[in-house]
């Protein structure tokens, strides 16, 4: 596969790096400090991976106060810094600084404490985020967030991404499950956010800084809500003979007032992809599935699942199905779970997209998916969190075809227009990163992307946390051409282009 190398956003600085390495050096263990070209590769993208880019050095301290060192060190001489987690991102929001310093967090790797009584846990950044349910099991607990990387991903990722998962429709994103930050700022000084109560006096600074993409801190300790374990869970598989359908049936279980545990949706390219894959029993003729979850209290759950069996039926589904068994139940999601890297069996290389609509736009949006898939000779499959209007096109191509990335980036860029003209966003949960920069021009004015750069600079003045991500200069969306679409203000009969 051929990858785009992509440099960095410039910030000059003029230390040798034998000396910063030295400097480094004084606080970290040789095995902590990494820069040499083959120990530093494995760090050069995320997930996305279609960009690479080396970083100058790695840093992977042990304590609070390394990560401190490192920080203050990098304010000191100008030298920028990238925060990474696992590397399971898909926006390329850890790729490094060609002229910084990676700062790994995989050594933050420890659950602190669980207090099953206040149903929470304090745990370091570089727990994975499973592993947090895995730990309260012993009291009845789970962490709800569940992103479809749940057994790689690390919780400091999650909280940068403000990650959601096939159970974010009713029990919220990563921000509706966090309590509290420890966050080391730019120039090393730790400070603490949120609060072990229902509120904080002053700014919302933990909901802000939730999302931020690295650019505002970077954090070495989280308090999690943790939830009862539900009584009861049930599931259903409906299949229809087209994706519009499916799309209009996940519509109107929302607009019946039911609040499903997990609504999803997966066209056919990816229920043959995943049925291969994982054996979930999914039906391969079917152009779309749904599944739908409910959980609570057992004679809830069995009435609001005979409802939605009722709706979907009668929005025209071939076919509604129960998990008999929660062995079955188990099934239907490992398929839902596994679609990504079930792809890979459709495809020689997939681009994974990431974008929000409202429900009521489900249908039409994907009518023009379609076309746009038709009209550049790229196939697209779907698989998303139907339930919250959350897409996640998978753009599939093959590298190794001159100009296909190119396309299949295109359309990936179509797409998150079409998000935003439907009143959506160009993220749900996969941050903007290095990929979606240029659409970021298309949904906020010029005066909104002012008052970002305003809150960047407050915490960090001189611009050194993963510069050159997730909110462009003014001078970037003057050279991209963007035309402001904020809020869908173009209707979709303007969009007849696509």
């Amino acid at each position: 596969m051929s990858y785009r190398t992509h440099p960095s956003e410039h910030i000059a600085h003029n230390v040798d790096k034998a000396d910063f390495l030295r400097m480094l050096g004084e606080y970290l263990k040789p095995d902590s400090l990494l820069s040499d070209p083959e120990d530093l590769r494995p760090y050069d993208c995320d997930a996305l991976s279609v960009y690479k880019s080396l970083p100058w050095v790695v840093a992977l301290p042990e304590t609070v106060g390394q990560a401190q060192a490192v920080l203050r060190l990098c304010h000191q001489h100008g030298v920028p810094v990238v925060a990474r987690g696992a590397g399971t991102g898909l926006s390329g929001g850890a790729l490094p600084a060609d002229n910084g310093v990676l700062l790994s967090l995989a050594k933050f790797n420890r659950i602190l404490h669980i207090d099953p009584a206040n149903r929470v846990a304090r745990v370091q950044p570089g727990v994975r985020n499973a592993a947090v349910s895995e730990a309260a099991l012993a009291y009845g607990l789970y962490y709800a967030p569940d992103p479809s990387s749940q057994i790689a991903c690390t919780i400091g990722g999650n909280i940068a991404e403000n990650s959601g998962g096939v159970h974010c429709l009713k029990y919220g994103l990563t921000v509706h499950n966090l309590l509290g930050l420890k966050l080391l700022t730019v120039d090393g000084e730790l400070i603490e956010l949120g609060s072990g109560g229902m509120d904080a006096a002053g700014y919302d600074l933990l909901a802000l800084v939730t999302g931020s993409e690295g650019l505002l801190g970077v954090i070495v300790e989280a308090t999690l809500r943790l939830l009862p374990a539900p009584t009861t869970a049930r599931a259903l598989l409906a299949a229809f003979g087209s994706v519009e359908q499916a799309g209009a049936g996940v519509a109107e279980i929302i607009g019946a007032g039911l609040v499903p545990a997990g609504l999803e949706m997966m066209d056919n390219l990816i229920i043959r992809a995943a049925e291969d894959f994982v054996h979930a029993g999914y039906p391969v003729d079917a152009a779309a599935i749904i599944l739908c979850e409910m959980d609570g209290m057992a004679e809830q759950v069995d009435a609001d699942l005979e409802q939605a069996q009722n709706i979907l039926l009668r929005m025209g589904a071939t076919e509604v199905r129960l998990a008999k068994t929660e062995a079955e139940r188990k099934k239907f999601w490992a398929g839902r779970k596994s679609a990504f890297p079930a792809a890979g069996r459709i495809s020689p290389d997939y681009y994974c997209m990431d974008g929000t609509i409202p429900r009521r736009s489900l249908a039409e949006v994907l009518h023009r998916i379609a076309v746009l898939s038709a009209s550049y000779g790229i196939d697209v499959a779907n698989v998303f969190h139907a339930g919250d209007g959350n897409l996640h096109p998978l753009l599939l191509y093959d590298a190794s075809q001159p100009g296909q990335l190119e396309r299949a980036e295109e359309v990936g860029g179509k797409i998150l227009e079409l998000c935003v003209a439907a009143g959506g966003t160009v993220t749900g949960e996969h941050g903007v990163g290095m990929e979606k920069i240029n659409q970021m021009c298309i949904q906020f004015s010029p005066a909104e992307l002012a008052q970002f750069h305003a809150v960047k600079a407050a915490f960090d003045p001189r611009g050194l946390l993963n510069p050159g991500k997730a909110v462009p200069s003014l001078h970037r969306c003057a050279e991209f051409g963007a035309m402001h679409i904020h809020r869908g203000i173009l209707s979709f009969p303007e969009l007849e282009r696509y």
